[in-house]
C-alpha cells in the first residue's frame, strides 16, 4: 500500500531493527557477540550489586518457566548443585535459543555489549537516509522517539556508535520492554500519554505486521518499513516505504 503525505504528526516512534539498521546487525552481529562474551563477562562482573540482582532476577523467572526444556535444565542444575554464574548460564543460552523478549536478559546483552562498542569491536550501521530523516524532522518541530524490545541502553549504544556519529542527541524518548510487549495495545497508550500527545499525532514505522496492528488499535498512525524481504506481508495492509525519504509528514500545529 503507497501513501504520499501522514497529516496532524507532531511524534514520530521508530523500531530500530529492519528499520533504521539492517535486521542482519542484530541477529548475525550483536546477538552471538553477546553470547560468545555472556560467560566471562558474568565471571568478570559477579561482585557487583547490579550483576547478583540480574542473576537472582533470573532464577525467579527459572522457577516460574513452564517450559519443558527450561524446566528439565533447572533439575538437572538443582540435581549438580550449580548456582550464580555456574548455575544460571544454562537457562541464559536456553533464552537466547528461543528469542525471548525477557527483560533481564536484554539488560544483561546491554551491558556486554556497552564493552563491545567501548572497545571499538562493535558499531552501529544505522542506514545513510535516517541521520537526514531525522534530522529534517526535527527542524520540522517532530518529536522523535525510539522504541525497542532491545534495553534503552543497548537501543542508545547502537545510536551513540553508529557510522554517522553520535545521533543520541536527536531523540527525546526512549522506550523498551519495562513499558510492555511491543505486541501490546496498551504499551502505544502508555508511550502516548508519556510523549503528552494524542496517539493519532504519533506516526510509528517499524518492520513488523503486529507491532504496526497493535499501534493501530491504540489510536497511531503506521509505516511499515521495508528494507528487507520479511516486511513484504505487510505492504498489502500497510503504507510502505523503502527509506525514510519517502516519509513526507504535514506537522500537527504545536
Amino acid at each position: 500500500m503507497k501513501k504520499d503525505l501522514w497529516e496532524g504528526i507532531s511524534h514520530v516512534l521508530l523500531d530500530i531493527e529492519g528499520t533504521t539498521c539492517p535486521v542482519s546487525y542484530v541477529a548475525e552481529i550483536l546477538f552471538p557477540y553477546a553470547s560468545a562474551n555472556l560467560a566471562p563477562y558474568l565471571e568478570s562482573h559477579q561482585e557487583e550489586a547490579s550483576i547478583r540482582a540480574l542473576i537472582q532476577e533470573l532464577e525467579m523467572l527459572w522457577q516460574q518457566d513452564t517450559d519443558q526444556e527450561a524446566m528439565a535444565l533447572l533439575i538437572r542444575s538443582q540435581q549438580s548443585g550449580q548456582r550464580g554464574v555456574a548455575g544460571i548460564l544454562a537457562y541464559l543460552m536456553f533464552l537466547i535459543r528461543c528469542d525471548r523478549k525477557v527483560t533481564p536478559l536484554k539488560d544483561l546483552q546491554g551491558r556486554i555489549w556497552a564493552e563491545g562498542y567501548a572497545k571499538g569491536e562493535l558499531v552501529g550501521p544505522i542506514f545513510a537516509d535516517v541521520p537526514t530523516s531525522l534530522r529534517h524532522w526535527q527542524q520540522q518541530g517532530v518529536v522523535l522517539g525510539v522504541y525497542s524490545s532491545g534495553s534503552i541502553a543497548a537501543q542508545q549504544l547502537i545510536y551513540q556508535h553508529s557510522i554517522h556519529g553520535d545521533l543520541r542527541h536527536l531523540f527525546s524518548h526512549w522506550f523498551d520492554t519495562h513499558t510492555g510487549s511491543k505486541q501490546d495495545p496498551h504499551s502505544y497508550s502508555l508511550i502516548a500519554k508519556v510523549m503528552e500527545c494524542e496517539p493519532k499525532a504519533i506516526l510509528f514505522i517499524s518492520d513488523s505486521p503486529t507491532e504496526l496492528e497493535a499501534a493501530i488499535q491504540s489510536g497511531l498512525q503506521v509505516v511499515c518499513s521495508q528494507r528487507d524481504t520479511g516486511a513484504a506481508e505487510a505492504s498489502r495492509t500497510y503504507p510502505t516505504i523503502h527509506n525514510f525519504h519517502q516519509v513526507k509528514l504535514k506537522i500537527k500545529a504545536q
